[in-house]
């Protein structure tokens, strides 16, 4: 195994375990507050433990196949399997960036004053919560539940045309200069999802300071330092939001690249799918930055160390 394939891998396997190990105990903690801390739970805590379940089977399904390529195993897939990969990568993917859009959305909402015009949206969110997670699930599995028939098992280490081409799967049409039309389907899909966290995340970004402003104007010092739970998640939703579009265009460029290449870069894919991990990796640690039970666990541990530590040096 060559050096270079080496280090790859050290770098693939890091980055599954950091995301699998993030992202489980994520929704561990979720599944603790709606069983033990039911008084913690919030609505917004379904669109976080829904998109932590997409980021974990989007990160699994990507870099596993990378892998066990990179240490040189040879058909680790048939036709089968990489229909099933990747038909379950893309349906998850999807399931992770409509769900990061309906959550920057569900925010705008939650933090628009009362006087506004779309506040008449506060006494529906959940209804239209559910229901936007139904439709993101339909929309996904109707358009890449159409991948199936598209993948077969690859045939030739060495390709040229425009296509997808994986260690161990390929696009079925490889070389026909229409099979970019499905990948038109795809970023058209994307991109509205894209348009809406931008446009969601720029109404938070003014709503943010004009509470700052209010804050200064009323010269009220617990005002302006002590942040709402409200303002502690819209933080964080902006955080996803930034992650994403930036990681989001790095990811597509490469997977552009990439499929209209004529001359096909070995690892190329594998190198796209550190960048195409990368969001659903870091995912758990921003929520979790501003999330009140983490923090107030965080606090607990720390005194109960310095309690335990205290014991140890007097005793």
């Amino acid at each position: 195994m060559f050096i270079s394939n080496a280090a790859l891998s050290v770098f693939l396997i890091s980055q599954l375990c950091i995301g699998v190990i993030g992202n489980t105990s994520l929704f561990i903690l979720y599944i603790y507050i709606l069983f033990f801390k039911p008084h913690f739970k919030k609505l917004i805590d379904l669109l976080f433990t829904h998109l932590t379940i997409a980021n974990m089977v989007t990160i699994v399904f990507i870099l596993i196949p990378d892998i066990v390529s990179s240490f040189g195993v040879p058909n680790f897939l048939d036709d089968i399997g990489c229909k099933a990969v990747l038909c379950i990568y893309r349906i998850f993917r999807g399931l992770s960036i409509s769900t990061t859009s309906i959550l920057s959305t569900f925010q705008v909402i939650t933090v628009t004053p009362g006087h506004s015009q779309w506040a008449w949206l506060k006494h529906k969110i959940s209804t239209w919560t559910f229901a936007s997670l139904l439709c993101s699930w339909l929309i996904n599995l109707a358009i890449y539940g159409y991948m199936v028939e598209m993948v077969i098992t690859k045939t030739n280490s060495t390709q040229a045309g425009n296509g997808y081409l994986h260690a161990y799967c390929q696009s079925k049409s490889f070389g026909n200069q229409n099979s970019g039309s499905f990948m038109g389907i795809i970023f058209m899909h994307d991109l509205f999802y894209v348009a809406i966290m931008m446009w969601t995340s720029l109404d938070m970004v003014i709503l943010l300071y004009r509470h700052r402003k209010r804050a200064q104007y009323l010269r009220n010092p617990s005002l302006s330092s002590q942040q709402s739970p409200e303002l502690r998640a819209t933080h964080s939703i902006l955080l996803l939001v930034s992650c994403f579009v930036i990681l989001y265009w790095l990811n597509n460029f490469i997977t552009l690249y990439g499929f209209y290449a004529q001359t096909k870069i070995p690892r190329l894919e594998a190198v796209n799918a550190i960048w195409a991990t990368c969001y659903p990796t870091i995912c758990p640690f921003l929520i979790m930055k501003n999330n009140k039970l983490i923090l107030h666990f965080t606090s607990s541990f720390s005194a109960l160390r310095m309690t335990c530590f205290q014991h140890a040096r007097h005793g």
